[in-house]
């Protein structure tokens, strides 16, 4: 229930509409208990004393005060579920914000099909609690304790029936809340695994149909929506037991009450049109403790959600902007790694060690080594998508744990190794590097990155059509179309992290051709596979398996003093070829 506290305080700036709504809903529950007053003074008054004024002039009231209950009915509701319907869409941009701030780190840590889930369902859940609440935590009061009144007033001694069948209704209402609070949170989770298949499923249908799999993944998403199916069937089944169960209850109420009250009405204690209203207090009074108990059903799933989203927006990220700010010199820039060491969260060894190396505008700087010695590693902490565990990463002597991520990434245009496109159009995609960028600037991009040509091909140029992910576009033409976007940016430290593997060799010589002549003005930082790719360095850092570095320096210089260099080399290239 905290969990649902802190999310309801998200509520204060609405607090026009539900005071407004409660407004509604009092007049609603008043309308209520007003009516069976009046129909016990129909009866009473008009209908046993034949007085046909009195009956009509009273229906006319209860026409009034039935027309007063419908309106604030239809506006509560109304403004109900626009209140609730701006607090899910703030509430799904709160954690969208919050999201788009974690670094890796805290993504790992609750999983991208969770997170979807918590911004999406968990979201559903909280609204439609507050949807039903704002309805129900008003009225059914008003309704159980006006009507008790009520029923007081129209017979004492059969108002004793309450004394039994009020907390026989509390106890069948506290059983299924045992009962259903951990199921439902067990809900949510099973619902994260079916999004984690389901995504894996889209995500890698190629693979899935190269190495003929269709019948394991579909096993896989079959055990997954069976475990959801039958924790679900099993919450179904204890609330289907306990509404007839309430019902039973209700209908013994009304037999028992008619069955005393007879007797009384024939005793002359009670008139006849006190009972009918009575019965009618006793229907409300367990009627609103019935919408008390849906409002409880939806309560604990409410509050599996709501612990769910709050660990979200409570979560304190690893990777934040400093209180006090440094101001990054601008103009050239000299990248130095200082005795860098990182190991990711849990893990048993550093991944990366004693890294020290620099740079500056004008060179380019290429790292290569085996698959796993942390090349994209080392790269992903310039701009800090994870954070060094030791050292320190300077840019013109600023440790960039010193700079806000906005200045810091600002000055870095990075091409990751698996592009990645956004549905759109090539413009559009461009203009991430650049928002104001020119037709210009944008065609002079795609020249640099080999991407012209085929461009000029596909319909609508720059206007063409991309899908998400670029699905639509080769891997090449993918890669080229990511390239031209950090090109477009004209960053001060250009990071392409294995983004010429997917091109053929006579583009990517094009390409590392064009841009000596682009790039002259930044820091270029290449991590590469292919020797043919970086050779031309400036300075080549060479990685080991361990994590550390096994040499430095030009192609011809570690050909000389380096063992793992040449071995790589020689894998590559012949003996000729190197000469």
């Amino acid at each position: 229930m905290e969990n649902i506290r802190k999310l309801l305080r998200f509520l204060t700036p609405y607090w026009k509409g539900i005071v407004l709504i409660i407004a509604l809903l009092t007049v609603q529950a008043i309308s209520n208990l007003y009516l069976p007053n009046l129909n016990a003074d129909i009866i009473n008054n008009g209908v046993a004393k034949g007085d046909i004024q009195y009956i009509l002039r009273t229906g006319s009231i209860m026409l009034i005060v039935t027309l007063l209950l419908t309106g604030s009915s239809v506006l509560s509701m109304y403004f109900g579920s626009r209140t609730s319907m701006a607090f899910g869409r703030d509430l799904r941009r709160d954690i969208f914000c919050k999201v788009e701030k974690f670094s890796q780190n805290e993504v790992d840590k609750f999983s991208i099909p969770s997170l979807v889930t918590r911004n999406t369902n968990d979201v559903h859940q909280i609204q439609m609690l507050i949807l039903v609440g704002l309805n129900l935590m008003v009225i059914a009061p008003i309704m159980c304790i006006g009507g008790i009144i009520m029923a007081l007033r129209q017979d004492v001694v059969l108002s004793s029936s309450l004394i039994v069948v009020v907390p026989t209704i509390g106890i069948v209402v506290g059983l299924l809340l045992v009962k259903t609070v951990p199921l439902f949170r067990s809900m949510q989770v099973k619902i994260d695994k079916l999004n984690q298949v389901m995504r894996e499923k889209l995500m890698g249908v190629r693979v899935i149909r190269a190495f003929v799999r269709n019948v394991h993944e579909g096993k896989r998403f079959d055990d997954a929506n069976r475990d959801l199916t039958m924790t679900s069937l099993r919450v179904q089944r204890i609330l289907a037991i306990g509404m007839p169960l309430l019902m039973v209850i209700m209908n013994l109420s009304s037999v028992t009450i008619v069955w005393f009250g007879a007797h009384r009405i024939d005793s002359g204690a009670m008139p006849i049109g006190n009972l009918t209203a009575f019965l009618t207090y006793i229907l409300e009074i367990l009627m609103s403790i019935m919408m008390a108990m849906v409002m409880f059903v939806m309560v604990p799933r409410a509050e599996a959600a709501a612990e769910r989203i709050n660990s979200v927006l409570t979560t304190e990220m690893s990777i934040k902007d400093p209180e006090n700010p440094v101001e990054l010199p601008k103009g050239d820039v000299e990248l130095e790694f200082r005795n860098v060491e990182f190991s990711y969260p849990g893990a048993e060894a550093p991944v990366l060690k004693n890294i020290s190396f620099s740079g500056s505008t004008g060179e380019t700087i290429a790292i290569i080594g085996s698959t796993g010695c942390g090349k994209s590693t080392l790269v992903n902490l310039i701009p800090r998508f994870y954070d060094i565990t030791g050292g320190s990463v300077l840019i013109n002597g600023v440790d960039i744990r010193k700079v806000t991520l906005e200045k810091l990434r600002d000055r870095i245009g990075l091409v990751p190794q698996r592009a990645y496109l956004f549905s759109g159009t090539v413009r559009s995609n461009l203009l991430y590097g650049k928002e104001d960028a020119t037709d210009e600037e944008l065609w002079h991009a795609l020249e640099v990155a080999q991407a012209k040509h085929f461009v000029l091909e596909m319909p609508g140029q720059l206007n063409a059509p991309i899908d998400q992910g670029g699905i639509n576009v080769s891997g090449g033409q993918r890669q080229r179309l990511a390239i031209a976007r950090a090109l477009v940016k004209h960053p001060d430290i250009y990071i392409f992290d294995d983004c010429f593997s997917a091109l053929d060799f006579k583009t990517d010589a094009n390409l590392r051709a064009a841009l000596k002549g682009e790039a002259t003005n930044a820091l270029v930082i290449i991590v590469g596979q292919r020797v043919s790719t970086i050779m031309g360095a400036d300075r080549i850092i060479v990685m080991n398996d361990n994590g550390t570095i096994a040499g430095a320096g030009t192609h011809s210089e570690l050909m000389e003093s380096c063992g793992v260099y040449r071995e790589i080399v020689y894998s590559q290239l012949s003996k000729e070829e190197v000469a």
